[in-house]
């Protein structure tokens, strides 16, 4: 019986090598550059079984970040009631997703990525094309400045997440997630949809 060749078939250490091999194209290439194929080829597995242990794109990048929740099923409500508010529902939402169970896998991911560039990298693709990108795209604002209102949102989120949960800075450590909401929303709203120009 002759011996087959080529790529090897799925065994117990298949899905780390191409976690692996994700993490890797992912930090070096970025989300819109690096493709199944390429982390196939990098974990020595067909194409078919990286979709067969992770289904689409998003989802091995959710995995390589271990981001427990799917943007994609969050933001249709954030989105939903047109662009007027947007910025106080981003905000529930986030607040809600970092005082839940979630936020604590969150908060270890945050602190690696202060301290190694690699999961920093990985971090910000995963802010820039799984949230913020699919917000700003939704609104009706210059293409040309997305780039810059997401940026400024994302700085105004970590921000919050540096001073609720890291260093705890009082009384936005332990306040109402409604009044947060309700004093960071505008600012969120100005920097989605408000003129940038001063």
């Amino acid at each position: 019986m002759a011996r087959r060749t080529g790529r090897r078939p799925g065994r117990p250490d298949t899905r780390a090598a191409i976690l692996a091999a994700a993490r890797a194209a992912f930090a070096e290439r970025g989300f819109d550059a690096a493709s199944i194929r390429t982390i196939a080829t990098a974990a020595a597995v067909d194409p078919a079984l990286v979709h067969h242990y992770f289904g689409t794109k998003e989802e091995l990048f959710r995995a390589t970040v271990a981001i427990p929740i799917d943007p994609a099923e969050l933001l249709p409500a954030v989105l939903a009631a047109g662009p007027d508010g947007v910025g106080e529902r981003l905000v529930r939402t986030f607040l809600t997703i970092w005082d839940s169970p979630v936020g604590t896998a969150g908060l270890a991911l945050l602190r690696s990525a202060v301290n190694n560039e690699w999961t920093a990298r990985l971090l910000r693709e995963f802010l820039v094309t799984q949230v913020l990108r699919r917000v700003v795209e939704h609104l009706d604002v210059d293409p040309a400045e997305r780039a810059l209102r997401g940026a400024l949102v994302a700085s105004q989120l970590a921000g919050l997440i540096m001073t609720r949960y890291v260093i705890r800075i009082d009384p936005i450590a332990t306040a109402d997630p409604e009044h947060l909401v309700t004093a960071i929303g505008p600012t969120v709203q100005r920097y989605l949809t408000g003129d940038l120009t001063g």
